[in-house]
């Protein structure tokens, strides 16, 4: 995974909590799912990035 990719994924998942928190803090429920989408987004991204990894050794 490159450097590029982590920053990317991180700034991904930190939106999402950022998000999430928003939502939780408004009783928006569309926020807070919103938010838990980048953050499993996220998650996927960097298990693929792993993987890919795994088998370039």
């Amino acid at each position: 995974m490159s450097a590029a990719d982590k920053i990317k994924n991180a700034a991904q998942d930190l939106k999402g909590k950022a998000t999430e928190a928003v939502g939780k803090a408004t009783n928006d429920d569309s926020k807070v799912a919103e938010g838990r989408a980048d953050q499993t987004a996220a998650s996927a991204k960097k298990v693929g990035e792993d993987v890919k990894d795994v088998f370039k050794k």
